[in-house]
């Protein structure tokens, strides 16, 4: 014979309610990331009401919990946060590589024991960077530093006393040695003690050749009162000429005296190769003003890329790519009505993922007399759906926004106002 059910309740023990709970937020979420903001309490308590609605409550129960609804809420914020944020990486990582960076707790937010004197502590997220040029800067310092024009890379100074009939001479342990010892061989202190070791010396200028286009190009009083007019001059300059010419000219005519007179003058010169230096001729007593002349070198060391001398410009152990970038959640009072909208949709979305995942458990549910089949399937593919619509569109709109695309659109209005302005007739100025 059937037997008699008699339920304590016919209705679902997990329904969805109505409203939310403000008490209840805080304790409901996963990370607790927002927490401490009272807003943040208060829109997913709101939220509740949202999806409620939005989901048909006051038609057919919801099997949700309105702890999962804070979750969602709380997931919709981080992801936002999330996608502004990589939008700002890319606007600004040029200019911030080899800044200043921090340590992050376990929910990305940097802890404040870690912040430097250069970041505040301070809300990175939430500024508008200073254009730097940064990157392309530092390619062209690296570059100058090899060239001899500038650059980030400290330059040394050494010297040492050539000897009679010596030709040969090691620079790399010359310096090496005065490095270790922290003075040249005349007893001198040097600022590159300790600085070598083992690491390669770049020689970049030696100061062993006079400057052989003054000889004659400028005269013998060093151009004074003349900037040159070279197509009469022969053994010597005529220095009461005052006659412009371009300065062009000038340095082609001096790369032609330089040229001419390594070419065909007897002259010092020196040879370096691998940190060999020889000279020509050979010193002698006769070669050089005397024995105590000393011959003097400029040059860097090669240090290993990763090196840190502790300077702002080297920057090895700031930023190096957007992982590093001082960046936490975005703060959600700081969150506009366009962000927060985009935050309820995106949360409905993550609700109805919930819920398609809850129901699909029980695809059908026996009714006397026949089964119910729920509607899993197309919630899961409507939610699914929406928060990749919501991402992209999200993603378009800050594409366009990246300050690049804004440069480009603020020069297509000022060539549009130059159009229009052309096309406008100007007043007739009247004295």
């Amino acid at each position: 014979m059937p037997t008699n059910l008699s339920p304590n309740s016919e209705t679902s023990a997990i329904v969805l309610t109505s409203t939310g709970s403000y008490d209840d937020v805080a304790g409901s979420v996963p990370f607790g990331m927002y927490t401490a903001s009272v807003d943040f309490l208060s829109g997913a308590e709101s939220q509740v009401a949202y999806v409620f609605k939005k989901l048909g409550g006051d038609v057919v129960d919801i099997e949700l919990t309105p702890a999962n609804v804070y979750a969602a809420y709380e997931e919709a914020v981080l992801e936002y946060s999330y996608i502004v944020n990589l939008h700002q990486s890319k606007n600004m990582l040029s200019d911030a590589l080899g800044d200043a960076t921090g340590t992050f707790d376990h929910m990305g937010m940097m802890k404040s024991s870690s912040f430097s004197a250069s970041l505040g502590p301070s809300r990175v997220e939430l500024k508008y960077p200073r254009f730097q040029f940064s990157y392309s800067k530092k390619v062209g310092d690296g570059m100058s530093s090899v060239a001899g024009f500038g650059g980030t890379v400290r330059q040394y100074s050494a010297s040492f006393a050539p000897k009679e009939d010596q030709q040969d001479y090691d620079l790399q342990a010359i310096i090496e040695t005065a490095s270790t010892s922290g003075t040249d061989s005349a007893g001198n202190t040097i600022d590159f003690a300790n600085k070598v070791g083992n690491k390669r010396v770049v020689v970049t200028r030696v100061f062993y050749k006079s400057p052989r286009a003054m000889w004659r190009f400028y005269g013998y009083y060093g151009g004074i009162n003349m900037v040159g007019n070279m197509s009469t001059y022969g053994m010597y300059a005529d220095d009461s000429t005052f006659e412009l010419v371009p300065t062009w000219q000038n340095k082609m005519q001096a790369i032609m005296y330089e040229d001419a007179i390594y070419t065909r003058t007897s002259h010092y010169s020196y040879e370096l190769v691998d940190n060999k230096l020889r000279l020509f001729p050979p010193p002698s007593t006769y070669g050089l003003s005397g024995m105590d002349d000393r011959i003097w070198v400029k040059f860097y060391v090669d240090a290993n890329s990763w090196d840190d001398d502790g300077r702002y410009e080297s920057g090895a152990q700031g930023v190096n790519n957007m992982n590093t970038l001082p960046f936490g959640n975005l703060p959600y009072e700081n969150i506009n009505a366009i962000g927060k909208q985009w935050i309820r949709k995106y949360s409905l979305a993550l609700c109805k993922e919930m819920l398609g995942q809850i129901r699909g458990k029980f695809q059908t549910l026996p009714i006397p007399g026949d089964n119910v089949t729920l509607n899993h399937s197309e919630l899961l593919s409507q939610a699914k759906d929406e928060q990749q619509q919501l991402k992209d569109k999200l993603m378009e709109i800050l594409k366009e926004m990246e300050y690049t695309a804004l440069a480009k659109q603020d020069s297509e209005k000022a060539d549009s106002a130059t159009a229009t302005l052309k096309n406008s007739p100007l007043p007739i100025f009247v004295g």
